[in-house]
């Protein structure tokens, strides 16, 4: 892997992550991370839009005429939103039920078009295409870990309705933390989903913030000389 691939992979995943920096994509993000699975489906639905989008833009670039590439890009991003909401109904019909109006407004994640725009359209196939990639990668982080806190808090569970997405096969990986747990009504509502993010972003600033104070002791230079004896 060349730096420039390093460099896409880090911004991809932490430096310049869709929904923690960018803050893009937050109202799918917010509205169906009520479980892990829920987070998942939407994440690997994003991130075959992102990849694929990415590959294509790049892919015509050079024929492209500045005054229309937005409307070309978004009816690329459109053809492929409706290949997806097409196989999920067709292979995943109850999850399709569950997710909504949420895969159709894929179209309108500002982070598959500001990729597009912002990368594709300037780097060859592959580096959009790893690009789009990352980016992807990033948001199913933050989809299904802000979907299994939720899921833990509100509903005392993690992996529930996992067969809607793997079939009978994962009906027994539901995890449970008791059978009388109560639940914590916040954590699945709205407020909890603005909370959690409000979360995820603070501590990977946090962690930022400490890795900067680190680089810089680091990179401060010690000074051996004595000063000579009086």
């Amino acid at each position: 892997m060349t730096p420039e691939q390093q460099i896409i992979v880090k911004n991809g995943l932490w430096t310049n992550n869709v929904a923690l920096v960018q803050l893009l994509g937050l109202c799918p993000l917010l509205a169906v991370t009520s479980t892990f699975i829920n987070g998942l489906g939407l994440g690997i639905a994003t991130l075959i839009t992102l990849v694929l989008s990415n590959t294509f833009v790049s892919m015509i670039r050079h024929w492209t005429r500045p005054e229309v590439r937005i409307p070309i890009f978004v009816l690329i991003i459109a053809s492929i939103v409706t290949a997806i909401e097409l196989a999920m109904n067709a292979w995943f019909y109850e999850l399709f039920l569950v997710l909504g109006i949420f895969i159709p407004l894929i179209v309108t994640n500002c982070s598959i078009l500001a990729r597009a725009e912002a990368y594709a359209t300037r780097n060859n196939v592959l580096d959009s295409a790893l690009d789009g990639f990352m980016m992807g990668m990033g948001f199913i982080f933050v989809l299904i870990t802000l979907g299994g806190l939720r899921e833990i808090l509100g509903q005392g569970t993690l992996f529930a309705n996992a067969d809607l997405m793997f079939g009978p096969v994962a009906e027994g990986i539901e995890l449970s933390l008791s059978d009388d747990y109560p639940g914590f009504l916040l954590a699945i509502l709205p407020p909890g989903a603005f909370i959690g993010l409000g979360l995820l972003i603070a501590i990977k600033n946090a962690i930022d913030r400490r890795q900067s104070k680190q680089a810089i002791i680091v990179s401060t230079p010690v000074n051996t000389t004595q000063s000579p004896a009086q």
